[in-house]
């Protein structure tokens, strides 16, 4: 059985309310073990058969979408994609400051030429990197909240769905993964 986590788009801050206790049932509902949530803003890790992300995304979003009303986008990492995520960040070790090092998930890798127009929004000092499937943020002023180089932002400028976590998350997130 392979570990994997889901991350839910927009879920428990300012958008779709979703219970945790509901998530780990939905997902336990799917035939997927040893289901972890983690925080409220939609993590979700667990151990399953299946070795299709997109299948699996594509099974908690209509889960989701069946039994409890909502419209979820839900991205899917396997544990060893997670390990590689929190073990690739090229701002760690200039950070101290957790919350100033977030990573955004990307359902698919964005075309070349987005990617080479991507900037960060006038005035704002922040560092970020695009790896395949994930933007690499360093927030180096005040941190993510401030910031206009949102999910919302890279939806826009990149083409593909988008969801943010901080650091902390991301490598919690891999411990989960990996257990």
């Amino acid at each position: 059985m392979d570990r994997w986590v889901a991350l839910l788009r927009g879920v428990n801050v300012g958008g779709a309310k979703v219970a945790m206790a509901d998530l780990r049932r939905l997902v336990t509902g799917l035939g997927h073990g040893d289901v972890k949530t983690y925080l409220r803003s939609g993590n979700v890790a667990f151990g399953s058969t299946v070795r299709d992300a997109d299948a699996l995304a594509r099974g908690i979003e209509r889960a989701i979408a069946d039994e409890l009303g909502l419209t979820v986008p839900v991205l899917v990492r396997s544990g060893r994609e997670l390990a590689a995520v929190a073990g690739g960040n090229p701002y760690a070790d200039r950070e101290d400051d957790p919350t100033r090092l977030l990573v955004v998930f990307l359902a698919t890798a964005p075309a070349k030429s987005a990617v080479e127009a991507l900037a960060a929004p006038d005035g704002e000092n922040l560092a970020f990197t695009v790896t395949g499937r994930e933007v690499y943020l360093h927030c180096p002023d005040g941190g993510y909240g401030r910031s206009k180089f949102t999910s919302n932002h890279l939806e826009k400028k990149l083409g593909v769905v988008a969801t943010t976590r901080n650091w902390r998350s991301v490598r919690a997130l891999a411990e989960l993964a990996a257990s």
